[in-house]
């Protein structure tokens, strides 16, 4: 999954300097294509990957939480 995420980051950003860079007619979809690439695939792709063991529970401020917090404080 790392080299999945780390491919399309650099596919995306290569999209992105190539439309910056050459002069084309269609510039301004590589430049498109690699924002999409980025905000719709590597982003995703990156969240699944770091969340898919976390259990959302021990993120969230409930009062068990939250009565650790201070325990831990005092």
């Amino acid at each position: 999954m790392k080299y999945i995420i780390i491919f399309f980051t650099i596919v995306s950003f290569g999209s992105i300097i190539f439309g910056y860079l050459f002069e084309s007619d269609y510039k301004h979809q590589f430049i498109g294509f690699g924002v999409m690439g980025i905000f719709f695939i590597v982003f995703p792709l990156f969240s699944y990957h770091r969340w898919k063991d976390k259990d959302v529970k021990d993120y969230m401020l409930t009062k068990e939480n939250l009565d650790k917090m201070r325990d831990k404080n005092e």
